[in-house]
């Protein structure tokens, strides 16, 4: 039979293995690349920060853990060895990926919207606001000469109960 002692080192034991075993951090591999020269590198590194994970939406490659995001630095990473350039390697995944994988798309018909639209959604509230604005009465309306002798019998009447 396990006495109480030994019983709560192993279970601690257990936990501790579980936790190395199971944990996001244990999971996760360290990408390591090695270039030719240090412009490569450096262009590896601009290209990731660059380059949108399509299924993290918020997230550059290099920031991103995901499988995919992995597999778009490998590729990226081949792309420059092999010696393309910046662009070169945007335009391979612009046309796999279309305009989202970059954080900066460019103004085409498709994007004019997510261009203009904040603009637009601007304008649009000015616009209602003016019209609101407008509406509204610019001056006191005056009484009428009957319902200011209405007014004046009420605050006499008022005033005789009053005192």
């Amino acid at each position: 039979m396990i006495k109480v002692s030994q019983f709560h080192l192993l279970s601690v034991l257990l936990l501790l293995l579980g936790s190395v075993l199971f944990s996001a951090n244990g999971q996760a591999a360290i990408d390591t690349f090695e270039f030719d020269n240090a412009q490569q590198e450096k262009t590896f590194h601009e290209l990731t920060k660059l380059l949108r994970c399509p299924k993290c939406q918020n997230q550059n490659i290099a920031d991103s853990n995901a499988e995919l995001a992995k597999d778009l630095r490998n590729k990226t990473y081949e792309l420059v060895k092999q010696g393309q350039s910046k662009e070169q390697v945007v335009d391979y995944m612009v046309a796999r990926f279309g305009n989202f994988v970059r954080y900066d798309p460019p103004v085409t018909p498709a994007t004019i919207f997510l261009w203009l639209g904040p603009l637009l959604f601007i304008m649009l509230g000015l616009f209602v606001l003016f019209r609101q604005i407008k509406k509204q009465p610019t001056e006191r309306e005056h009484l009428d000469i009957q319902e200011q002798q209405k007014l004046q019998q009420l605050l006499k009447k008022h005033s005789k109960d009053g005192s």
